[in-house]
């Protein structure tokens, strides 16, 4: 049984970008007692990286093609969603972490959207896609009430 081939396309150099600059930042955090530092880690690597490379992943094992614009979108709106989020708790404002969370919510579904026939495949990829996407969907507003505090 050959395994599924996973490409290196937009996502998933975007997701490593973040999982290394999160180590990076961890690595920093400790030496400058950068009090919020850890946090940013973390998100950098689960939120900004891991999930972006899992959907990524899942998406071109679809069984139609995403089409270009549409990734596009995806891409850019993760980018600037989480941007605002991390910028907004850096700086305790929490209407740009709110507008952030918002907007995370606005592309994870139309990342569901595009991810529905991957589902109906049932495949290995689709429930980790499926749950990834509900994890990030429930945390989203979680973290804007916290943001608020």
């Amino acid at each position: 049984m050959s395994q599924p081939s996973v490409k290196v396309d937009e996502f998933t150099v975007a997701g490593m970008v973040f999982v290394i600059a999160g180590g990076l930042v961890a690595a920093a955090t400790g030496p400058l007692n950068w009090s919020k530092g850890s946090w940013l880690s973390a998100f950098m690597v689960l939120v900004c990286g891991v999930a972006l490379i899992a959907i990524g992943i899942a998406q071109q094992h679809s069984t139609e093609p995403v089409p270009r614009r549409t990734r596009l979108v995806q891409l850019g709106g993760w980018l600037l969603a989480n941007g605002l989020v991390a910028v907004g708790a850096l700086v305790d404002i929490a209407a740009l972490t709110a507008i952030g969370s918002i907007l995370l919510l606005a592309i994870l579904l139309l990342t569901a959207w595009v991810g529905l026939n991957l589902v109906r495949t049932r495949h290995a990829w689709a429930y980790v896609y499926v749950a990834i996407l509900l994890v990030l969907a429930i945390s989203a507003p979680i973290g804007m009430a916290l943001s608020v505090r």
